[in-house]
């Protein structure tokens, strides 16, 4: 309800909704007594609306008589739109810079490693089934541990979670198999040099499965993408067809994870910490009687004393730290999703990669033809400008 009523300077009240006259006299000072003088003196009666009202007044010169008034504006207080207020401490943008940084760094050096001591076991222990239950093995231990002793909060989930986050779980389980699949047959550099295309995947499964439209931009990006990465698979001097496929199957199938929790996990509250344990756990349910149907414990013991006697002890210690920084590496990136927008984690992700492929040829002492180290640049170039296109 809105009313309008103007009132003396000498006395206050709404219960007269009429206009009067003002005498000819000298402005005096208009003081308006507090809220909660005016709600003992006045009687529930004499009030205008049981609700709370909020007064606003404004000053108004009469163009014919000068007369100076004051107009009382009263509002029905569930009618009212709040005044927003934003109130920037100094400093604040530098801190979150600051913690947005430490997070990118954390992810692109845990990543790093990961990718180094995979590669490492891989070469000794080429079970990629087994290594990639033993990844998620680690991180739900981890994060059950972390439960149980309250370092981090417990989600609080229900049945509907779970059951929309199966499909997500299922996507994710075939992507990291198929890219341990992958990096078992070929150098670390080229799985990501070809898994730098995920982005062309995207956009095509959106177009024609979804029937999602893109700007002209977005479909243009893909060219450089899509010709970079066949430049750097054609010159590729250790090319495997397993470990080609495996990085295409790992890049469909992180797209469909990407649509299914777009899909099925809005409206449900939970961390990105805790998001990412809950879907170790379920891919690790999914995975483990795959991983024994397909490789089998006789296989792994004979494989597991080969690799322990031709490395020593350390391969132990591999083991451990590759399955112990992939939940880590992972975890980081989700919790950055909660501190940054989708095209800023994008921009993350494709320097992620550039760090990945220059540290393992360094390491590994890759074998790397200019021709091929041209096409990997203009994959990686390709996804930058698709992450601005797609803003």
């Amino acid at each position: 309800m809105i009313s309008l009523t103007k009132c003396s300077a000498s006395s206050l009240t709404c219960s007269s909704f009429s206009t009067r006259k003002l005498p000819p006299a000298k402005p005096q000072v208009l003081t308006l007594p507090a809220i909660n003088n005016v709600e003992q003196s006045t009687s529930p009666s004499r009030l205008c609306s049981q609700k709370p009202l909020y007064l606003s007044s404004t000053e108004s010169l009469a163009l014919v008589k000068r007369k100076r008034v004051t107009e009382c504006q009263a509002y029905e207080a569930d009618r009212s739109r709040p005044i927003e207020i934003n109130i920037e401490l100094p400093g604040e943008d530098a801190a979150q810079r600051a913690k947005i940084g430490m997070y990118f760094a954390t992810w692109w050096a845990l990543n790093v490693v990961f990718n180094i001591y995979n590669k490492k076991v891989l070469n000794a222990f080429p079970y990629p089934w087994l290594t990639s239950t033993l990844s998620l093995a680690a991180g739900s231990l981890m994060m059950l541990i972390s439960w149980a002793t309250r370092v981090a909060e417990v989600p609080k989930v229900n049945f509907d979670f779970w059951k929309a986050l199966f499909p997500v779980a299922v996507a994710h389980t075939i992507g990291h198999v198929a890219a341990t699949v992958s990096m078992s047959k070929v150098a670390v550099s080229f799985t990501h040099i070809i898994k730098s295309g995920e982005p062309a995947f995207s956009v095509l499964v959106s177009r024609f499965l979804l029937g999602e439209a893109f700007p002209m931009p977005v479909y243009l990006s893909l060219l450089p993408i899509i010709g970079g990465c066949a430049l750097a698979a054609v010159t590729e001097l250790n090319f495997n067809m397993i470990g080609f496929m495996g990085a295409m199957i790992s890049n469909l199938a992180f797209v469909f994870r990407n649509i299914f929790s777009k899909k099925g996990m809005k409206g449900m509250s939970v961390s990105g910490m805790n998001y990412y344990a809950c879907l170790s756990i379920m891919s690790l349910l999914i995975l483990t009687p795959f991983a024994i149907a397909v490789e089998g414990p006789k296989v792994w013991a004979a494989g597991w004393q080969s690799a322990v006697s031709q490395i020593g002890p350390n391969f132990v210690w591999w083991v451990a730290a590759q399955s112990v920084f992939y939940h880590l590496y992972n975890q980081v990136s989700y919790m950055s999703l909660d501190q940054i927008s989708p095209l800023t984690f994008s921009i993350g992700n494709t320097m992620k990669r550039i760090s990945v492929i220059v540290s393992s040829i360094l390491i590994f002492h890759t074998p790397v033809q200019p021709i091929n180290a041209l096409g990997a640049a203009i994959a990686i170039l390709g996804t930058f400008l698709y992450s601005q296109a797609k803003q």
